[in-house]
C-alpha cells in the first residue's frame, strides 16, 4: 500500500498531480515536505494529538476532531492486512467477517466527519487545501482517501517519489 513503485500508473499520476497542486497551494515542495517530516517526527501517532494540529516552520495541518488510539490501531491493522495491495483504493468491508465488519463500520462513522485543513503560516504563500479520511463511504463500501494514507501512514520517501514522478 505504501510502496510507490508497485502502484499502478494511474495511481502514481493521481498522487503526483495532487502532491504538486498541494505543494503549490502551501508555498512549494519544500514547505509540504517539511510538514510531512513534522508529521512523521511525532513520538506517538500524529492523529492522536489532543491539539488536533501539527505545525512545521511554514505550514500547519489542523483537523476538527480528536482521534483516539483504538481507531488509529484499527487503521494500522487494516493497512497491515492490505500491505501488498496495489491500487488507489480498496474496499475495507471486503473479506471482513461480521465482528470485524462492525468494528470497521464504527470506525468509519467516527472518522468520516473529520476534515484535514492544510494552510501555510504566511498567507502570501498560498491558500492551502483540505482532504478527508475516506473517498467513499456506504453500507457496502468504505474506501480510504489515498492522500490521507500518504500523509499519516506512508513514509516521506513515498511522498517524495510521488512529487518527482514523471507522467
Amino acid at each position: 500500500m505504501c510502496n510507490f513503485n508497485t502502484q499502478p500508473d494511474e495511481v502514481k499520476s493521481f498522487l503526483h498531480l495532487f502532491m504538486q497542486k498541494a505543494a503549490q497551494s502551501v508555498g512549494g515542495v519544500n514547505f509540504l515536505l517539511s510538514l510531512l517530516e513534522a508529521i512523521k517526527s511525532k513520538a506517538h501517532h500524529p492523529l492522536i494529538s489532543r491539539d488536533c494540529k501539527i505545525a512545521s516552520n511554514d505550514v500547519i495541518i489542523r483537523w476538527n476532531k480528536v482521534v483516539f488510539k483504538d481507531k488509529v490501531d484499527l487503521i494500522v491493522e487494516i493497512l497491515a492486512l492490505h500491505k501488498s495491495y496495489e491500487g488507489n483504493s480498496f474496499n475495507l468491508l471486503e473479506d471482513a467477517n461480521t465482528k470485524r465488519r462492525k468494528k470497521i463500520l464504527n470506525m468509519a462513522k467516527t472518522l468520516f466527519p473529520i476534515e484535514f485543513v492544510v494552510t501555510p503560516q504566511n498567507h502570501k504563500n498560498g491558500s492551502g487545501f483540505s482532504f478527508g479520511v475516506f473517498d467513499e463511504m456506504s453500507d457496502e463500501s468504505i474506501k480510504f482517501n489515498p492522500i490521507f494514507i500518504a500523509f499519516f501512514f506512508c513514509s516521506v520517501e513515498f511522498s517524495k517519489k510521488a512529487i518527482k514522478y514523471e507522467i
